[in-house]
């Protein structure tokens, strides 16, 4: 379902563009190479252009792409919202998955195309703008955390959550030995790289930074102590649970991060639920694609995407 553009009076003051993120069915994403005589020119980009007035920015998309690309939008799904200032514009981004569509893509206009798998889309020089465009169309919409307080083995765990075809999966395992989580990953991470998964290691974990895995989670109290974002780790993410927090982790390079607790919890019953509101207003102040985390299970995919979230991150969900 497309979802309406919300507008204030600061938005009006910015160029606002509707893009998509459109994927075929091998998973691939579209992707255009700029005119030179265009602002940010001869960089690639996700096709879209500008909202007229009027328009919503569903509406936008899907007359962009006919015209631009001969695409039929069937169905679009918001994906992330991003503001950013050029020195010469200032541009607002209202950006959306595209995965169900009909027509065969073809240049309309001129203008040179690929379709690419979204771990290549790192090698082509995109405007700054779309940076955080490209975590999340890498990113898939469930983030699964793997915790030892589980008295389940940990590979058994594992397989359960491959086995409902998650792609995300934090390991924390703040109370295992080294040793018996070095032995651990010594079978899961290249299980994980087979059937497609990335695998983070939680900050937490003595000497997190020193296992073979894809990258690192940080915990908020990590995250408020680093200044820059850690070399060699393709991958990185925090937890947060305010704006402070939030803007930090934008500030040094996280790639995404998760917002607790958005649903009461039972784990966690003194913590105030943010609630979806909430959610949505810290959502909208950073570029970033941002995991729901809290009372949480996949049926609420629909309401994190329609509050500006990337997808659900759940521990015991997942294991159900």
């Amino acid at each position: 379902m497309v979802a309406l553009p919300h507008f204030n009076y600061l938005d009006m003051k910015r160029l606002q563009v509707a893009v998509g993120v459109i994927k075929n069915t091998r998973g691939q994403v579209l992707i255009t190479l700029r005119d030179e005589s265009l602002h940010q020119g001869g960089l690639w980009e996700f096709p879209g252009g500008k909202i007229e007035p009027g328009e919503s920015a569903g509406q936008a998309l899907a007359r962009e792409l006919k015209e631009e690309m001969a695409i039929t939008v069937i169905a679009a799904t918001p994906l992330i919202t991003v503001n950013h200032q050029y020195p010469d514009l200032s541009v607002q981004l209202h950006m959306f998955l595209v995965e169900q569509f009909s027509g065969n893509a073809k240049s309309c206009e001129g203008q040179p195309f690929k379709w690419v798998n979204p771990a290549e889309l790192t090698n082509y020089a995109f405007p700054a703008a779309n940076q955080p465009i490209i975590a999340a169309a890498q990113l898939p919409p469930f983030y699964a955390i793997l915790d030892d307080a589980d008295e389940a083995p940990l590979f058994v765990n594992l397989q359960k959550i491959l086995n409902r075809g998650i792609k995300l999966i934090q390991l924390r395992l703040k109370t295992t030995p080294s040793k018996t989580i070095e032995q651990f990953i010594g079978q899961a991470y290249p299980l994980c790289k087979q059937q497609g998964a990335l695998l983070l290691m939680n900050s937490a974990v003595k000497n997190a930074e020193d296992f073979v895995v894809d990258g690192i989670h940080l915990t908020s109290r990590d995250l408020m102590s680093s200044f820059k974002r850690p070399e060699n780790k393709r991958w990185l993410a925090a937890s947060c649970h305010n704006l402070q927090e939030l803007l930090h982790a934008q500030a040094i390079g996280v790639d995404f991060v998760v917002l607790a607790p958005v649903l009461a919890t039972k784990t966690h019953p003194e913590k105030e639920p943010l609630g979806w509101e909430q959610f949505e207003k810290l959502v909208s102040q950073v570029n970033l694609p941002v995991y729901a985390l809290g009372g949480l299970s996949e049926t609420h995919l629909d309401s994190a995407r329609q509050t500006g979230g990337q997808g659900i991150a759940a521990i015991r969900a997942f294991l159900e």
